[in-house]
């Protein structure tokens, strides 16, 4: 049986959080293609033994992750950017106040002058529905020891939990109990347990979304089961009223009116914006594009910064003892420092471990019109030859784990095993292998 539960938790606690983009989306020829490969990737790999199964399920996450970083960085600057002069001069969007607003440039290049600069004024932030309950005395017992119930409902489904109190409990107990119960129901519902600092506390519920529609009234409500001492036990909590009702953003565009149930929208499938905090006076933030020279330099840093972690994780395993980055780290700095002298000669610093710091002025100096395409071209072979590293890591990330070969396959005379292409690519691994 597969024992993939630790790395499951170690994806979800160092990667889960990451927000996917449209890059992390393929159509159905791109998920044949990415099968295939991977069939004929390990259709004749040799059968072997993982020497340190803990490291290898992390090193084969993280492999596959920065290895999608890559390919996701190489792909937006091939959208719809075919001519490779233009690749590298992908819009980058600017605020001019981050504090206020942040923005990321979401395009494709197609929009043309539908997305302009503008000014936003943030009146005010999209909130979320707050309940929060009754203060009750933390070291007495307030509910009569028994079975109780209460629906929540969301304007997606409906929930009924059921609780016990019991002798010997206190109030305190039983609010935290009914917190941890909220919080592990995953229920887009944020449960905590607050002091007033005078010895009480009190159940509070706060919705993750924010904003309410035309529709809505309410993001959340609680009902008290139908028995009578449910419902005094509901009137005790208290978290069936809403404290705080959700609000829209209130924001101004060049001057005019706009709202938003949260506080990230796009603007002219250009702009992604986050709002973050209002605006006061008469301030306002421009949003807009940075210069052609900053937005190349911008561009080459993402794919930089990309490459370099992909370094930086090959280094850790290959210091860890274990000495199983010392491949990958060789496959990834030749790719830098063969192509040193080229690099360096438009800004783009080689170290000695092969990655990659920015000298925005030399950068600037190799752009200059007459000098622009010769470093076009020296950035577009980095770029692909990275982007077909990357690919090759992704699909095969076993490659790079220290292992011992049991057997060699006779070459040619092969069947595929989708079971075994999975374990070798790094998505489930087996403790008896």
């Amino acid at each position: 049986m597969a024992k993939i539960d630790s790395a499951y938790d170690y994806y979800v606690s160092v990667y889960g959080h990451q927000a996917t983009s449209r890059y992390d989306s393929h159509k159905k020829s791109d998920l044949r293609k990415i099968y295939n490969h991977i069939i004929k990737t390990n259709k004749e790999s040799p059968l072997y033994k993982i020497s340190n199964m803990d490291t290898a399920k992390r090193y084969a996450i993280d492999i596959k992750e920065n290895a999608k970083s890559i390919q996701n960085v190489v792909a937006s600057l091939s959208d719809n950017y075919g001519d490779f002069n233009d690749s590298f001069q992908k819009k980058v969007a600017y605020s001019s106040n981050e504090d206020a607003v942040s923005v990321t440039y979401v395009g494709d290049g197609t929009e043309g002058n539908s997305a302009d600069n503008f000014n936003i004024r943030i009146n005010r932030l999209a909130s979320p529905q707050n309940n929060t309950g009754n203060f009750l005395k933390d070291n007495a017992l307030s509910f009569i020891p028994g079975a109780y119930s209460f629906d929540l409902s969301t304007n997606a489904s409906a929930y009924e939990f059921q609780y016990n109190v019991n002798v010997g409990e206190t109030n305190l107990d039983v609010l935290t109990k009914l917190s941890n119960l909220m919080n592990n129901s995953n229920l887009g519902i944020t449960a905590e347990v607050i002091s007033d600092g005078n010895g009480a506390s009190a159940l509070s519920l706060t919705s993750k979304e924010t904003g309410l529609s035309a529709e809505e009234t309410e993001l959340f409500s609680i009902h008290p089961g139908t028995s009578n001492v449910s419902v005094a036990a509901m009137d005790l909590l208290g978290i069936h009223h809403i404290t705080t009702p959700a609000q829209n953003s209130d924001f101004e565009l060049n001057g005019i009116a706009h709202s938003s149930l949260s506080n990230t929208f796009t603007i002219n499938k250009a702009f992604s914006l986050t709002l973050k905090q209002t605006h006061t006076g008469n301030e306002s933030t421009e949003i807009g594009f940075k210069a052609n020279t900053d937005a190349v330099a911008d561009n080459i840093q993402v794919l930089a910064d990309a490459f370099n972690n992909i370094i930086k994780t090959a280094e850790t395993y290959s210091g860890s003892g274990s000495g199983q980055g010392r491949r990958l780290l060789q496959d990834m700095s030749a790719v830098s420092k063969g192509s040193r002298t080229d690099l360096e000669h438009i800004g783009l610093m080689v170290a000695g471990n092969g990655s990659i710091t920015i000298n925005r002025k030399l950068l600037a100096d190799a752009i200059s019109p007459e000098r622009a395409h010769g470093t076009y071209d020296i950035l577009t072979r980095f770029k692909d030859q990275i982007g077909s590293k990357a690919e090759s890591a992704s699909i095969n990330p076993m490659r790079y784990v220290d292992k011992v070969v049991v057997a060699y396959k006779n070459p040619g005379k092969n069947f595929a095993a989708p079971y075994i292409s999975s374990i070798y690519s790094g998505m489930m691994l087996d403790s008896y292998i």
